[in-house]
């Protein structure tokens, strides 16, 4: 019960892939007597000391790294002060990666290079590339398909009709509930309601959302959709999630060390949370995304994916701001990947700058939090264009 009741509490935090083996759940690591049934409401003081360590505390497939690892090129040292930002931000890694140089690594909160850190809903935007590989590798027709013809468990509900461009753009027309702090929302219960008989648990779940708007008509951030698109995929790929991001991504990109990808409490990736990497390795996605998928001249994705990707797909009622694919956009071109508790991949395609910001915040989201990394990244932006 210990073990379900963390996942749960996992789930209920989202805001926002075994290396080429045949993947077999490990045990239920033991978990701590003391352990607090959510990560919402650890003490700050075990948030910094966790992140770092979910693989034991919960269970995780392995992502495999790559025998060859991408290397990091040290380039000019930044001449920018952070020790200010990384204390009061609660920071355990800061990566700034500038024209394939490293321009500034720094480590916090006790965290080494080689320490992984859960990523929360980071991991959403690796989904969403998977899928775009999936479609390139033919295992997925295209964005246009719908659900219920991978996923006829779902006919007759709230997705059929849905297409799986909708589900990445998270303009179903789903009925959803992902208030962080109401213990009743979608969000929380989704991995503690029993499922129907013989279905799998997020199928079972997401097919009793009612229909609440048109699909494509209106946005609604919703991690069970990512969830979704993760059994989506593993159904169209034949494969466990962890297994097809180790061969697609993982290991062709260069990752020097193993990820880890949460499990839930069916022995399956969950397709919206929770891959955990190293400070470099998150560098390195965000390499990746940069380079538009391209690994070694080649892509992973068919043609344009990445203009989509990165493009406003969805509009989230900020100005300036939007959604693409799983990825945060902006007008002004930057894109990111970002999870709760401070995580965040930002990417500038004009500055060819990728920024890699890992936290344990005290609080799992905040104004103020957010302005301060976003001054950051402004005085990031600052130091690079004075550097020329």
């Amino acid at each position: 019960m210990r073990r379900i009741a963390i996942i749960i509490g996992l789930a209920s935090t989202l805001g926002l892939a075994a290396p080429a083996l045949a993947q077999t759940p490990a045990p239920a690591p033991a978990v701590p007597q003391s352990a607090d049934p959510g990560v919402l409401f650890w003490a700050p003081e075990r948030r910094e000391a966790d992140f770092r360590r979910m693989g034991e505390i919960v269970p995780h497939a392995t992502v495999a790294a790559s025998g060859s690892p991408r290397p990091l090129i040290p380039g000019e040292p930044l001449d920018l002060d952070v020790d200010a930002f990384i204390q009061a931000e609660r920071t355990a890694g800061l990566l700034v990666i500038q024209d394939g140089e490293v321009r500034l690594e720094r480590y916090g909160l006790g965290m080494r290079p080689e320490d992984p850190w859960v990523s929360f809903s980071m991991t959403k935007s690796l989904t969403s590339t998977l899928v775009g590989a999936a479609i390139r590798d033919g295992h997925i027709g295209g964005l246009d398909d719908q659900v219920i013809a991978y996923l006829p468990e779902m006919k007759g509900s709230a997705y059929d009709g849905v297409t799986l461009r909708q589900l990445l753009t998270m303009t179903s027309g789903a009925a959803w509930n992902e208030d962080y702090t109401d213990p009743n929302a979608d969000v929380a219960r989704m991995l503690v309601v029993a499922p129907d008989p013989g279905v799998d648990a997020t199928l079972s779940y997401m097919r009793r959302l009612p229909r609440a708007a048109e699909p494509g008509k209106r946005w609604l951030y919703n991690t069970g959709e990512t969830n979704l698109v993760g059994v989506l995929l593993a159904r169209a790929t034949g494969k466990p999630l962890s297994q097809y991001l180790s061969e697609t991504i993982w290991r062709p990109a260069g990752m020097a060390r193993d990820g880890q990808w949460l499990l839930d409490a069916g022995g399956k990736e969950v397709g919206g949370c929770c891959v955990s990497a190293t400070l470099q390795d998150w560098g390195r996605v965000g390499m990746l995304l940069l380079d538009q998928g391209r690994i070694d001249g080649r892509p992973i994705t068919p043609d344009g994916w990445f203009d989509e990707a990165t493009r406003t797909q969805a509009d989230i009622g900020v100005p300036g701001r939007g959604y693409g694919f799983q990825l945060w956009t902006t007008d002004a071109g930057p894109f990111s990947a970002s999870g709760i508790f401070g995580q965040r991949i930002h990417v500038d395609p004009q500055r060819k700058l990728v920024v890699v910001i890992l936290s344990a915040w005290p609080v799992a989201t905040g104004r103020d939090r957010s302005a301060a990394r976003e001054a950051l990244i402004e005085r990031i932006n600052q130091a690079v264009d004075a550097g020329g």
